[in-house]
């Protein structure tokens, strides 16, 4: 009888790859984890217990068959794990990387829940794809048979990606609109280079440029060209623009020269990491080096600020959040990483203007928690008489996003929003009240994580291919 590969969560324990030392991580952007080697990976990947109902995959927004996949790691079977992998997930490797997997998979595997340290998911979906491409199994996804229709995508986010690789697959002409100089949307420019290495975003575009996804880049929708033009060259419109508003704080000083936006600075440094010349990080305006450096906000944006502010030599490194450790939005991974590497948070304090101009201090407000509010989670109050001025040279601003007001921008009245200025869209077809228009990820959810964007991409390339083949339908009749 052959031996059980599996079910060795008993014996074995939990094992990460191995993290860099934040005394060396810290002066580098390079990923902090080395990759697992494979005895280590099918190690780890036998653990899982197989159980009969797989909260991980209930609870992937993609619902990877992460049970199977694990089960061929284990057996040493690779490629069909990579097969697997990628029939769900149109970037298996970098959910690996980003995705918060302690707060979904591997938050809610059944080992973990018994009394067991969860499966290392994320670390063994990430090493099978890396695996895959350095053995080249990774191909472009080229179509059977070409169809004559088109569809536009506007936003080269992981959203409008997805779509656009099932559509390519299934034989659709594709062409994605974007207004930066090259696609990823906030996989290339939003997060730093040591949580998401560019080479791993750059081989997938161009793997989807070889499958024949036409790139117009540097390009506006509403200034550059037109949404009816677009809605006008093709079939049918995907929008995923992201949201990209940064949220406004009304305080004394806001406007002080030293007071940025969360995306304005993470932009900066990751085109720096691509060779770009970049005037505002060459003349310091965002650049944290030798300067003491105030990041507002508790979620992964924030995260990301901080720990880049340490990288580029900032002499101190702070973080505001109104509410405890404990409510934090961010995963407590990012946290765990930051304050490994230097950066100190401030627990329970929020902003209440900037004195000088450039910036000198931030007006500080302590924070209690109070009463809990409507979804029951307590809502911060002030405590009177204790505010204080915290020093600080840069100022990053990571409060969240707004979507930006689409049907102005676009002259598109048709197009419909929520209260919230989000596009309303069919929860399932993602389909809006335009007739072949429709819109997926951040844009309709509001700021969400990357693998729920990648999951509305797919669901909605699916829904255009039947909208698709029911007008070929209609004008064959």
């Amino acid at each position: 009888m052959a031996k059980q590969p599996m079910l060795k969560f008993v014996d074995v324990k939990r094992d990460m790859p191995e993290k860099r030392d934040a005394i060396v991580r810290n002066q580098d952007f390079d990923e902090i984890y080395a990759e697992f080697a494979r005895t280590k990976a099918e190690e780890q990947a036998s653990r899982c217990s197989q159980c009969g109902v797989p909260y991980c995959q209930t609870h992937c927004p993609l619902h990877n068959n992460i049970p199977d996949w694990l089960l061929m790691t284990a057996e040493g079977r690779l490629k069909e794990a990579y097969e697997l992998s990628q029939a769900t997930n149109t970037f298996p490797e970098i959910c690996g990387r980003i995705c918060p997997q302690d707060r979904l998979c591997e938050g809610n595997c059944v080992i973990e829940n018994s009394g067991h340290e969860t499966v290392t998911i994320g670390a063994v979906e990430k090493y099978i794809t890396d695996t895959a491409w350095d053995n080249g199994w990774v191909t472009p996804n080229l179509p059977h048979t070409e169809r004559t229709e088109s569809v536009g995508i506007i936003g080269a986010g992981p959203g409008g990606l997805a779509a656009a690789d099932v559509l390519r697959r299934a034989g659709v002409q594709v062409t994605v609109y974007d207004r930066y100089d090259r696609a990823g949307g906030l996989l290339t420019y939003g997060i730093p280079s040591f949580k998401l290495e560019k080479p791993v975003v750059m081989r997938r575009i161009e793997q989807l440029e070889q499958a024949g996804v036409q790139f117009v880049l540097n390009c506006n929708v509403g200034e550059d060209i037109s949404f009816q033009a677009i809605t006008g060259q093709h079939d049918a419109v995907l929008i995923a623009t992201g949201v990209y508003k940064p949220r406004d704080l009304q305080a004394p000083g806001v406007g002080a020269a030293g007071v940025v936006q969360a995306l304005d600075y993470l932009t900066a440094s990751n085109k720096v990491s691509f060779g770009d010349e970049v005037p505002e990080y060459e003349s310091g305006a965002l650049n944290a080096a030798d300067k003491r450096v105030v990041v507002i906000g508790g979620g992964d944006t924030a995260m990301d600020c901080v720990r880049t502010a340490i990288r580029q030599g900032a002499t101190s490194v702070k973080c505001l959040y109104r509410r405890d450790k404990a409510n934090m939005p961010g995963s407590m991974r990012e946290v765990q990483n930051a304050e490994e590497e230097g950066v100190e948070f401030i627990w329970q304090t929020a902003p209440n203007g900037f004195v000088g101009d450039p910036v000198e201090s931030v007006m500080v407000q302590k924070m209690r928690l109070g009463a809990p509010d409507a979804t029951g989670r307590q809502s911060p109050e002030v405590i009177e008489g204790a505010d204080y001025n915290e020093p600080a040279d840069l100022v990053v601003m990571a409060l969240g996003f707004s979507p930006e007001d689409l049907p102005t921008l676009w002259d598109e009245d048709a197009l419909e929003v929520t209260r919230w200025g989000t596009i309303k869209a069919d929860f399932k077809t993602h389909a809006t009240e335009v007739d072949g228009v429709y819109a997926v990820g951040d844009i309709v959810r509001g700021a969400s994580l990357v693998v729920w964007a990648i999951s509305d991409g797919r669901g909605a390339a699916n829904s255009i291919l039947g909208y698709l083949n029911s007008v070929d339908v209609i004008a064959a009749q």
